[in-house]
């Protein structure tokens, strides 16, 4: 049928634009992933939804589209929910320490995932970084086991998702692929979606989305990006339980000059080094990751004993 229809509607303007409802968005972005659109069409659309910006009810039509064709993780054992690591920034200034994240989570007896890929040519991924700790990409959805740690591309998720997330690279500008990518679940029980913003006005978005969709989540100013905290700053943390809101954390002032330990350098070999030193205990955790290791376990015991009860 074509999406021209809803890109009239999208396509107006920051002021002039009409926001799709959660059934239009979701046949909208089923027919971008199901390919069933021009490249001409896709631009448009991509561009329409950065000018305009998205809503919640959007999104929870964009994440209906994709959960329901996305090659699904299977459930945890015993309710234990899966602790899921979107990560599609990458180093940009300071090393990626979502590695560093992920491995601490497992520590704990959580069972992790990490998933993303590359839209940006320059960017040290967290995905590379876990490959030079000798953890190989999935290469099809597994049981992840509880304390370990495993990554996934997208496009083994959703390869529609990847198409349209590579769109970065020609057109330059984040795409609707993007947000979803950092809300989806790809898990077919319960799990414990980490996600971050940059943009303080995406912080509505994500809260009504997480809401209407009754999901578990954790959300926070993330690093360049990333959903590891700035071990720099200690960001306020707001979480959802079955879409109900809670406050863990205000935000709290300053920013540290230093991190001790923390490297210059943000190259894959580098970053996978400082990594096994702190997991060693060869140089310290950085008090911020120390933190949100504690409100995800802390969220995690929660899920799991809704999941009993």
């Amino acid at each position: 049928m074509g999406i021209s229809h809803y890109i009239k509607e999208i396509g107006r303007g920051a002021r002039g634009a009409k926001a799709l409802d959660r059934a239009q968005a979701a046949d909208l972005f089923g027919q971008v992933l199901d390919g069933q659109v021009t490249d001409l069409e896709i631009g448009a659309f991509c561009v329409a939804m950065r000018i305009k910006g998205e809503t919640a009810e959007e999104m929870c039509g964009l994440l209906d589209a994709v959960h329901a064709r996305m090659a699904a993780i299977p459930a945890c054992a015993g309710g234990q929910p899966l602790i899921v690591l979107p990560s599609y920034n990458g180093a940009r200034k300071l090393p990626v320490l979502t590695p560093l994240l992920a491995l601490l989570l497992a520590r704990e007896g959580l069972p992790v995932l990490l998933h993303g890929m590359r839209t940006e040519a320059r960017r040290v991924l967290a995905s590379d970084v876990l490959e030079a700790l000798d953890i190989p990409a999935l290469t099809a959805p597994q049981s992840i086991a509880p304390g370990s740690v495993a990554h996934i591309g997208t496009a083994v998720l959703l390869p529609g998702l990847a198409r349209l997330l590579a769109v970065r690279e020609v057109i330059g500008l984040r795409t609707p692929g993007h947000s979803v990518a950092k809300l989806m679940n790809p898990c077919a029980g319960p799990a414990l979606v980490v996600s971050s913003f940059t943009h303080p006005e995406y912080f509505d978005i994500l809260s009504g989305t997480f809401a209407t969709l009754g999901a578990h989540a954790l959300l926070s100013r993330g690093l360049e990006g990333e959903v590891a905290a700035d071990p720099r700053r200690t960001p306020r943390y707001d979480a959802f339980i079955g879409g109900t809101h809670q406050l863990l954390q205000d935000q709290q002032p300053g920013t540290a000059a230093e991190v001790p330990g923390l490297p210059a350098e943000i190259d894959v070999a580098t970053t996978a080094a400082y990594t096994r030193r702190v997991l060693a205990g060869d140089a310290p955790v950085p008090p911020a990751l120390r933190q949100q290791v504690e409100h995800i376990l802390h969220l995690s015991r929660q899920i799991t004993a809704q999941a009993s009860s």
